[in-house]
């Protein structure tokens, strides 16, 4: 089990309103304490949002609370009916997240037996909002996510997956189940990516220089993201015809094979180019193994004309995988030359945090 940092914020958000609850003498503070748990989010401006939902679901369950006790007084079904309505308004309005908190301010006011009801009713309001408030600050200022990292991360480790079960997959030396177990797992691994690179996305700058820097990075590592997912297609391909692929010619299953290593190989020296780690001299992007792409296509289209050996090999599935190695291709000089762009701008600046990645 991982202990996580959503996990912990929950824990000292749930303390903080409680105790900011009790030092205000608010009756009934368990309630400040639940609308903790409810505003509690991933992202400081999720948690601002939240807020907002919350304050809204908060005066529209205690409005129509208030209003239903006055009108009926406190009968149980008239709670059902009152929940329906609340249901009904927030959907209407489009809040349905801050639908349960709503329901638990319209439940805390309505369960009140007292003659000062309107004053108990205000008091339990301000419970709640003190507790959506403390989920608010927690996230603020306690263990701030730092998701350009975690997206960094994600990607490098999801692409060395890629790239190991790649290499196998086109020297047809992966166990099949094992293949497919693990594209799989990378298909979950991509979804949780695109989650990670939404939240990088909310995180707000507040001045324009750092607006600017983070835009050119969010070009960059939106296509990281699709560069990946490319590379992912193209292991899918290899392991999907792979008994076709051992039925080729000596010959072409190498020259796939090393086009795969030195698309591979691009690969992982732009990560590194990113990070600042990858020495000027040492970069692919200049070299003439790697341009001859046209050519190379050029040999497997004659190839597939010619040669009498491929008789028995589907030229259909062949283009497949040809289609998704260029498609590959052409995603990594677009990283390449995205990448280059950012260090232009930045200079010799590197992002320390990232860099931490590959020590």
């Amino acid at each position: 089990m991982k202990l996580g940092a959503r996990i912990l914020k929950t824990g000292v958000a749930i303390v903080l309103a409680l105790f900011l609850a009790d030092l205000l003498n608010l009756p009934t503070t368990i309630f400040a304490g639940i609308a903790a748990i409810f505003a509690i989010q991933p992202s400081i401006y999720r948690s601002y949002l939240r807020i907002i939902d919350q304050t809204q679901g908060n005066i529209i369950g205690a409005v129509v609370a208030i209003t239903f006790v006055l009108l009926f007084g406190h009968q149980l079904v008239m709670i059902g009916v009152a929940a329906v309505v609340i249901i009904l308004i927030m959907n209407k309005l489009n809040l349905e997240k801050s639908t349960s908190m709503a329901l638990v301010m319209m439940i805390a006011i309505m369960e009140i037996q007292d003659d000062a009801f309107l004053s108990y009713a205000l008091l339990r309001f301000i419970t709640v909002t003190i507790g959506v408030l403390s989920a608010f600050l927690v996230n603020l200022l306690f263990m701030p996510p730092k998701y350009e990292t975690k997206l960094f991360q994600s990607i490098y480790q999801a692409q060395d997956e890629i790239i190991r079960w790649t290499r196998l997959a086109g020297r047809q030396a992966a166990e099949r189940i094992a293949t497919k177990k693990a594209i799989a797992n990378l298909k979950d691994l991509l979804t949780e990516i695109d989650q990670t690179y939404l939240l990088f996305k909310e995180e707000r700058s507040y001045f324009k220089k750092t607006t600017r820097a983070k835009t050119r990075k969010l070009v960059i590592y939106r296509q990281m993201v699709t560069t990946s997912r490319s590379s992912y297609d193209l292991l899918k391909k290899l392991h999907q015809y792979e008994n076709e692929l051992m039925n080729l010619p000596e010959h072409f299953r190498m020259m796939i094979q090393e086009r795969l290593d030195v698309s591979l190989t691009y690969h992982e020296q732009l990560h590194l180019k990113f990070a600042g780690t990858l020495k000027a001299e040492h970069s692919m992007s200049d070299s003439e193994e790697y341009i001859q792409r046209h050519e190379a296509m050029e040999i497997f289209a004659k190839e597939i004309g010619v040669t009498k050996e491929l008789e028995d090999f589907s030229a259909y599935h062949l283009l497949h995988i040809l289609s998704a190695m260029l498609h590959y291709e052409e995603q990594l000089e677009h990283l390449d030359k995205l990448i280059s762009s950012l260090q232009k701008h930045r200079g010799d600046e590197v992002n320390e945090e990232i860099q931490e990645e590959f020590y």
